[in-house]
């Protein structure tokens, strides 16, 4: 039986603006299982942000409740929440977000040295992370010696290295041309191949030949 990595039973986040409620995500069900790869899609200011940022323990839910691998997030304090998103979740980037002066290695092993992983693994997971995105030999090279679509295999290699079920893209491929746009989602094809739960944010019309499944958001209503 496929594993369910996340799921939203019933969530809502509706913010107050003065005496106004915004509705950002109306009552949502939804389970994203292992192995798939899931695009989202829809407008700006859909609710596609608020339900990624439900996804990866960003925020809570106004109403109803959301679970990460058996983990109710509103059970967590904020110091809770944060290790769970350190250790179940990976967050990839449109702006990709890479430090400058540190080079592919320094930044992939980042996520193992905030969860106090021994020094000698760190940049064994590290170069194996790097490794897996076919990025070998580039481990020494600072960002700014990359492409935009080497850069941001680098990136999926740092979501990756502290081994999470579930890796949330935001706008992956936004800033790159096709051929790199095509490499980015073959690897995050590989990775929900791997067991993976992926989800990916995008209004990009050329990634949904990638997709196992799409959700279109419209108004705060997901639509699956």
């Amino acid at each position: 039986m496929t594993r369910i990595i996340a799921r939203l039973e019933q969530a809502s986040k509706v913010y107050q603006s003065g005496d106004t409620e915004i509705i950002a995500l109306q009552p949502t069900d939804l389970e994203i299982k292992a192995g798939e790869l899931i695009l989202v899609i829809g407008p700006s200011g859909s609710g596609k942000t608020t339900l990624l940022s439900l996804l990866g323990c960003v925020i809570y839910p106004t109403a109803g409740r959301v679970n990460i691998n058996g983990t109710y997030t509103s059970t967590l304090n904020e110091t809770e929440l944060a290790k769970l998103r350190l250790q179940e979740i990976g967050f990839v980037f449109q702006s990709i977000n890479l430090i400058a002066p540190l080079t592919s290695l320094e930044n992939v092993l980042l996520p193992l040295q905030l969860a106090n992983v021994k020094p000698a693994e760190t940049k064994e997971r590290a170069a194996a992370a790097l490794a897996a995105v076919n990025m070998s030999d580039r481990q020494h090279f600072l960002p700014k010696e990359l492409s935009g679509g080497q850069q941001q295999r680098v990136a999926i290699a740092r979501a990756l290295v502290a081994n999470p079920e579930l890796i949330l893209c935001d706008e992956p491929t936004a800033a790159l041309d096709a051929a790199s746009a095509e490499v980015i989602m073959q690897e995050l094809k590989q990775l929900a191949r791997q067991n993976k739960a992926v989800a990916v944010v995008t209004h990009d019309k050329r990634l949904e030949p990638y997709a196992d499944r799409i959700l279109k958001v419209e108004n705060g209503l997901v639509k699956q």
